[in-house]
């Protein structure tokens, strides 16, 4: 006859088990379809079998290339220099069909730099990917430190006991239960160029001054604003979680802190910090992984333009798998996104452990 403890532990199971089928269908079971198909040369509709490729896709996504041009020179061994310009040979001459050099093969010029007479050049098997990988890193750098800042300094001041404070506090929340979509096109219309809302309180602001820019359709300023728009999106949810770290702070501590007359600075640096460090580690996890998952901006505002200055992993893994009809290649660059998460994870799991 089972004992209590075993008929409490089968029902414990009997209702996680739902939970856990969801999980393992959708979201277990595609990760390893996903690894599977990211071997292959799948694609969603095609004539042809399905065959096996090793790790092709993965370096045709991350092969990378240091090349050396050296400039052209005249008869006396000088460097040709035309309207200023040291001239160099064509790169194409290196990189299509020169058996001299097969690490070059396919490869395009991602980025370069002058060293002396010569120009060293950065090439990469898809410069697409590589533009992704490096905005999505810049996006979760920039969003994660200005987004938990800016939350814990709204924490602070709602946290003050004030009249009229939670209507702040709902003022602050409401981006946050608004659709991502519909907060996406609302300040699509503010970024218009011309006579958007944002250039025509610039001018104002300027009496006249400021001339109107596209902000979306500008490389130099696309990526900082669709950061600006997540920081503000977002902002008011990391600051819950920061209102609710505060408010587990025991109020002693601050009387005692008062009583020793120290400063607010001081404060906040030996009381209220220390007493948020798990909930520092929390927003430092949730902001970064809901960074990483950007998609639904960049869809919606510029869909990964202008010249691929928005691109990021995900976008690019959704474009590839459907827009493109490449499973295989959707389905690398998801592999690889849910490996950087990890080893990120790892480390700010180590970074803030319980030293003793």
């Amino acid at each position: 006859m089972a004992s209590k403890l075993t008929r409490s532990n089968r029902a414990g199971w009997l209702m996680a088990l739902p939970g856990a089928g969801l999980i393992a269908t959708f979201i277990i079971l595609p990760f390893f379809l996903a690894f599977a198909f990211s071997l292959t040369n799948q694609r969603l509709v095609s004539p042809n079998p399905t065959e096996y490729v090793g790790f092709e896709n993965y370096s045709d996504l991350l092969g990378l290339a240091v090349f050396t041009l050296e400039p052209e020179r005249d008869e006396a061994g000088n460097a040709v220099i035309k309207d200023g310009e040291i001239q160099y040979p064509r790169l194409r001459n290196f990189t299509r069909r020169n058996p001299d050099y097969p690490h070059l093969q396919g490869k395009r010029e991602w980025f370069s730099w002058q060293s002396g007479e010569n120009r060293t050049v950065v090439l990469a098997s898809d410069v697409v990917f590589m533009r992704a990988l490096v905005n999505t890193f810049l996006f979760v750098l920039v969003v994660a430190q200005v987004q938990s800042g800016i939350a814990l300094g709204l924490a602070l001041l709602i946290n003050q006991k004030l009249r009229g404070i939670s209507f702040f506090w709902a003022v602050y929340f409401m981006p946050v239960v608004v659709s991502i979509i519909v907060v996406s096109i609302l300040w699509k219309f503010i970024y218009s160029p011309g006579d958007g809302l944002l250039n025509s309180l610039l001018s104002w602001l300027t009496f006249g001054a400021f001339s109107g820019i596209d902000w979306l359709g500008n490389t130099a300023t696309a990526l900082p604003s669709i950061m600006a728009m997540s920081i503000w999106q977002g902002v008011g949810f990391h600051m819950v979680i920061w209102l609710a770290g505060l408010q587990t702070i025991s109020p002693t501590l601050y009387e005692a802190a008062e009583i020793e007359g120290s400063s607010k600075w001081q404060t906040f640096r030996y009381v209220t910090w220390p007493g948020l460090r798990n909930t520092a580690v929390l927003i430092l996890i949730v902001i970064t992984m809901q960074a990483f998952a950007l998609f639904a901006q960049i869809d919606v505002m510029t869909s990964g333009g202008p010249l691929d200055s928005t691109q990021v992993l995900v976008f690019q893994a959704v474009e590839r798998g459907y827009g493109k009809q490449d499973i295989s290649g959707g389905s690398t660059i998801s592999v690889i996104l849910f490996l950087i998460v990890l080893c990120i994870s790892i480390l700010q799991r180590w970074l803030t452990r319980e030293k003793t």
